[in-house]
Order: C-alpha cells, then sequence, then structure tokens
C-alpha cells in the first residue's frame, strides 16, 4: 500500500485553500460539506468561488503570505502557479501542517480520493494518483451500485440503534437486531418506497414505536 486510507473529522477545523479557480472552489465545497471552516486566500476569484460566500467560508481577495497557513488544520494549495504551490507546501512543511498540492500527488502529504457520497455510506477510490480518470469510472460504477436508497436505510439504523440505546436495549443485542431487518429486504422495500410493508417489518422486529416516518426524519448533532 503506498497511502494509508484515512476518514478525518475536521468538524469546525481551520482549513486553508489557496487558489481561487475551479479546482479551489471544489475543494472548498467538500471541506465545507464537511463542516470545516475554510479560508481562501487568492489574489483573483472565478465566479465560482465568488458563489461560495457563506459562514464557513471565507473569501480574501489577496497575495498569498506564510502567515496564511499558520494555525490551520491542514492546507491545500491549490494555484496554476508550479512555483507558488511548492513554497506553500514548503511552508506548511515548516509549520507542521499537512498539504495537498493540486493535480501533483508526488509532491502532497496526502491525496484526495473519488468519493460516492450517500449520507453516512462513503465509498472512496482511490489509484494512488496513477489515474484520476480510472478512479472516476469506478466512482461512476459505484455511484449506479449504491443509490440514495442507501442514505435513508442508514440513517434509519442509526436512528434505530439511538432509540434502542435509549431504551435500555444491550449493545451487543443490536447486531442481531440489524441483520434481521436486513435479511428481511428492507432496503429493497426502501428503494421502491414501500412504506407500509417497511412499517410491517419494524413493527415486527421492534414493536409498534418504530415507525419509519419518524425514525427517517429525526436528526442528530452526533
Amino acid at each position: 500500500m503506498k497511502y494509508y486510507p484515512i476518514f478525518l473529522d475536521i468538524k469546525d477545523k481551520d482549513c486553508l485553500v489557496v487558489g481561487g479557480g475551479s479546482v479551489g472552489a471544489r475543494k472548498a465545497v467538500t471541506l465545507e460539506k464537511c463542516g470545516a471552516n475554510v479560508t481562501i486566500v487568492s489574489d483573483r476569484f472565478s465566479a465560482e468561488c465568488d458563489r461560495l460566500k457563506s459562514s464557513r467560508i471565507c473569501l480574501e481577495k489577496k497575495e498569498y503570505e506564510k502567515k496564511d497557513a499558520k494555525g490551520m488544520f491542514l492546507v491545500f494549495a491549490a494555484t496554476n502557479n508550479a512555483d507558488l504551490n511548492r513554497q506553500i507546501k514548503a511552508d506548511a512543511l515548516k509549520l507542521n501542517i499537512l498539504c495537498n498540492v493540486a493535480d501533483a500527488p508526488d509532491k502532497s502529504d496526502f491525496i484526495l480520493p473519488s468519493i460516492v457520497d450517500r449520507g453516512d455510506l462513503m465509498v472512496a477510490v482511490s489509484t494512488s494518483g496513477s489515474s484520476p480518470a480510472m478512479a472516476k469510472k469506478i466512482r461512476q460504477d459505484l455511484e449506479c451500485h449504491f443509490g440514495p436508497e442507501y442514505a435513508k436505510l442508514l440513517q434509519l439504523m442509526g436512528n434505530i440503534r439511538k432509540k434502542l440505546l435509549s431504551s435500555g436495549h444491550a449493545p451487543d443485542d443490536h447486531k442481531q437486531v440489524f441483520h434481521t431487518l436486513i435479511g428481511k429486504g428492507i432496503l429493497e422495500l426502501i428503494e421502491s418506497n414501500d412504506e407500509i410493508n417497511i412499517n410491517a417489518i419494524l413493527w415486527d422486529v421492534l414493536g409498534k414505536e418504530y415507525t419509519y416516518q419518524d425514525l427517517v426524519s429525526s436528526r442528530s448533532d452526533e
């Protein structure tokens, strides 16, 4: 293995993106989606970047300086200037901050996989930088296999687990409950939006207090 695979919690972490083009915009969007506080530094911004201003994305129109990286959790060098990207990487190294250099896996501390995002289900695909086109093709194939029903299933399962725990149900017993629900074809019923039969299964396995409509609409900050 060339890289150590990891899913990183960046919620409320400060991240820096240097570069105001489409590449920088894409990185900022993903970071924001994961809960990071993002600063984009560039002497000019594309229309795509200008539309990103939000409570979690700050645009600073200026030339990059080393001090911009200080205190950041992650740094992304996403300019079209190779010399500047090398300088950003060098600055991050001196500050002990991991840095990703756009389109330069050999110069990066970490690379970004191609991802399938289905709520709590995230499938990451990497070719270790050897063929981004192949990673994209595999990701597209996986998107066809893992549809939006998987996001609803995992939301349902997560909220069932919380409800069981709050009622004093032993965690060791959860595994059999979830195996039973999956074995009864609940994923396929979610895909076909068959709420009547979903509820029939939930009531049979867990009881009438477990209703699909209530469970999939539940939200939690956990």
